[in-house]
């Protein structure tokens, strides 16, 4: 799932960042941007990796920033936009910029896969396989996938965890038609998103998701190293491809101490 796939650093979370962009208008972004905002990206991007600033803290105000990286503040602005797009850091009105805590999110309206949230935060994703079946598929499964009733689906069942720290219970299932590569593939340590797409040529685009708090059962709670009944928040998605046309559905328990959620959300105009 997202696991999507979906830090496992319990922090106190920073101020709700601002709405990001797509990821192919980001990318567009980035390409098109100019010499001096490039400048300030790669600059500020590397003082971000050598955790200059704290996670979760403010950054130094604008006309400091602008001047420790050599830039106008017009440059250093558009360059703290595209970090903002990669989920480096965010912005709050009337407070500043501040530097984006290594708590698991989903960035808003933004479908990554728990590797790649991990890989924007610096983390090492893990996944270690618990089960890999092929069953036919249950009712409800099938009319949300949009295949026959009863037929046959890849489910795969995993823990993924961050630099070792196990924070979420994965379980996915694919259309074995369309996820037939996937049935021999080692799967551990490797991003679900990138195997599909490198050997099926699968590529996921967009998801519904929905999420809810819980208690974790007994065998979550086991693999999830807490105690049983701790708060954990329950994510479930139906997973799209280009085409418009339903890969997976996922479901992810996660630890509540491990993940946040973020969404953009806006008020209708009746």
């Amino acid at each position: 799932m997202t696991t999507h796939d979906a830090s496992a650093s319990p922090s106190v979370p920073a101020p709700a960042p601002a709405p990001a962009p797509a990821p192919a208008l980001a990318a567009t972004a980035t390409a098109t941007a100019g010499p001096a905002v490039q400048l300030a990206r790669r600059a500020l991007g590397q003082l971000l990796d050598r955790r200059v600033w704290a996670p979760g803290s403010q950054l130094p105000g604008e006309r400091a920033l602008a001047q420790r990286v050599g830039v106008s503040r017009s440059s250093l602005r558009q360059a703290l936009a595209l970090l903002e797009t990669e989920g480096r850091v965010h912005s709050s009105p009337q407070r500043g910029w501040f530097v984006a805590t290594d708590v698991v999110s989903e960035p808003p309206s933004v479908l990554k896969s728990f590797t790649d949230i991990a890989r924007d935060r610096g983390l090492t994703a893990t996944a270690r396989v618990l089960r890999r079946e092929v069953r036919p598929a249950g009712y409800e499964e099938s009319a949300r996938l949009r295949i026959a009733p009863a037929a046959e689906v890849l489910e795969v069942v995993r823990v993924r965890g961050l630099d070792d720290v196990p924070v979420c219970l994965d379980t996915t299932v694919l259309v074995r038609s369309r996820a037939q590569a996937l049935e021999d593939v080692d799967l551990t340590d490797r991003s679900l998103f990138a195997e599909l797409e490198a050997r099926a040529g699968v590529r996921v685009m967009h998801s519904t998701y929905t999420a809810r708090a819980d208690g974790a059962q007994p065998l979550e709670a086991e693999l999830l190293r807490v105690p049983p009944g701790t708060p954990v928040l329950v994510g479930e998605e139906v997973t799209y491809d280009q085409t418009d046309t339903p890969v997976l559905l996922g479901r992810a328990v996660y630890r509540g101490d491990a993940y946040r959620l973020e969404a953009t959300l806006h008020r209708s105009s009746d």
